[in-house]
């Protein structure tokens, strides 16, 4: 066997998503070839990359059938998780990707949704911080049980930096973490844009390979003022199926789509799909109608990510800092599990096929 023989085979190998070659794409490192012991490592596009298995299975069966058929294959794998961004990289400049998690109203729970993204995404090795930048109503504290806790500062060539709070391996910066939750935020348009750009430009989030932005409901300042601050990646939708959650949902559908703002949409999921009691797992009951999230996908040509159920354990969790991906209930982590797996899927294709990111200019 030989470097070259093993190479020839592998081009036979497809990523499934990007729909080229191993070896085109420049995924195969450090092919090392002993009699017929053969070992040579893959480069994900991302450490949550969920057709690894798929692409181990399909390498070993490409050198045992073009190469050597006695061939003991030994695959490894390593992560560079893609980026697109266009910038300087004066602004969040070791963040990869930025991922904004939107919704058209709120009460669709698209803070849980936020949590729990994040924390999917570092249960696949990703190194990922998570900014709450609902400035009236922050979550976060609650969510990771962080409530009362404040970030530390460090001086920075004179200058004060915030030091991100860490729970369940996740950076998190929320304004809930800076003011005491018994006072409420009572501030113009302005003042929010300003400490939300103070999140982007005074927290060392360091390197971090996706920064999940839980924003608030609507279409507003704060989402202009993120949009052009940092380059989004793009952006997630979360709505639940009723009528009047999905038609707020187009609204920001329709923002994102438009000339002067122009953000690519990573894909929509659907959140309380159905409700499922913890006695009667296999029973769906669909509380607030069936399939409203899909529909509304396939009728703007988007991808859609997946259905969270409404499960009591889901509420439970965030109440008490013990989000559903930390929690026991294997159903509510199997959903956030597909979403995410759906997720970096649409990013690494959005990373391969699309504009680079950047920011964008609205007046």
């Amino acid at each position: 066997m030989t470097e070259v023989e093993i190479l020839k085979a592998l081009s036979n190998v497809q990523e499934p998503d990007l729909g080229k070659d191993l070896v085109t794409l420049n995924m195969i490192k450090d092919v090392k070839i002993d009699g017929d012991e053969v070992s040579f490592t893959i480069v994900l596009t991302t450490p949550a990359c969920p057709m690894k298995d798929l692409m181990k299975n399909a390498s070993e069966n490409a050198i045992k059938l073009l190469v050597n058929k006695a061939a003991k294959v030994s695959v490894n794998f390593t992560s560079n998780t893609t980026s697109l961004r266009k910038d300087e990289k004066t602004v969040l400049s070791k963040v990869k990707n930025i991922i904004a998690v939107v919704s058209g109203k709120g009460g669709v729970g698209k803070s849980t949704v936020s949590a729990n993204l994040a924390l999917a995404l570092a249960a696949g090795g990703a190194k990922v911080g998570l900014m709450d930048a609902d400035i009236y109503g922050p979550s976060v504290p609650i969510m990771f049980g962080v409530r009362g806790q404040r970030p530390l500062m460090k001086d920075a060539n004179g200058e004060g930096i915030i030091l991100p709070l860490e729970k369940y391996g996740i950076r998190l910066m929320s304004i809930g973490l800076l003011v005491d939750e018994k006072d409420a935020v009572v501030w113009r348009g302005p003042m929010a844009s300003s400490a939300i750009r103070q999140f982007i430009t005074d927290v060392d989030w360091d390197e971090l390979d996706y920064l999940v932005i839980d924003m608030p409901p609507g279409t507003g300042d704060i989402h202009l003022t993120i949009m052009q601050t940092v380059p989004v990646t793009g952006v997630v939708i979360v709505t639940t199926p009723q009528t009047v959650a999905l038609a707020d949902a187009k609204k920001a559908i329709a923002m994102f789509g438009q000339a002067n703002v122009n953000v690519p949409i990573i894909g929509l999921i659907e959140n309380m799909a159905y409700f499922t009691p913890a006695e009667l797992p296999e029973n769906k009951y669909y509380l607030f109608g069936k399939d409203g999230g899909k529909h509304l996908a396939d009728e703007y040509d988007l991808p859609f990510l997946g259905q969270i159920p409404l499960i009591q354990s889901i509420r439970e969790g965030g109440d008490v800092g013990v989000p559903a991906m930390v929690g026991e209930d294997s159903i509510t982590k199997e959903a956030f599990t597909t979403v995410v797996s759906n997720a970096v899927r649409q990013i690494a294709i959005r990373n391969a096929n699309l504009p680079k990111t950047q920011t964008i200019n609205v007046g």
